[in-house]
């Protein structure tokens, strides 16, 4: 199988959202967006929006903003999810409407 940073990016993605399923979120991906959103997902009326990073990746300062307005515009909770090596997977929460 080929691998490039773009399969283990999503391979990450799909992790969360394996993640989030299990607990009963609803959840889509923004395929190839290269946007300030990874996954949307909503539960019990609630809207939760996460951009996931991996490896030694980290949001800068122009990301987190946009993920904030997206958050805001959705009325929504906006977490960054650092999925580390070892399956370890830390939470940032950016925004919480």
């Amino acid at each position: 199988m080929v691998t490039t940073p773009y399969y283990r990016g999503r391979a990450k993605e799909y992790k969360v959202m394996e993640i989030l399923k299990k607990d009963g979120w609803l959840c889509s991906r923004s395929a190839m967006s290269h946007g300030p959103v990874d996954i949307f997902a909503g539960k019990d009326g609630k809207t939760f929006l996460i951009q996931v990073k991996s490896g030694k990746a980290k949001i800068d300062r122009k990301e987190r903003e946009e993920l904030i307005a997206w958050a805001k515009a959705f009325g929504a909770e906006a977490e960054v999810w650092y999925v580390r090596k070892k399956k370890e997977i830390l939470r940032e929460k950016v925004a919480s409407i």
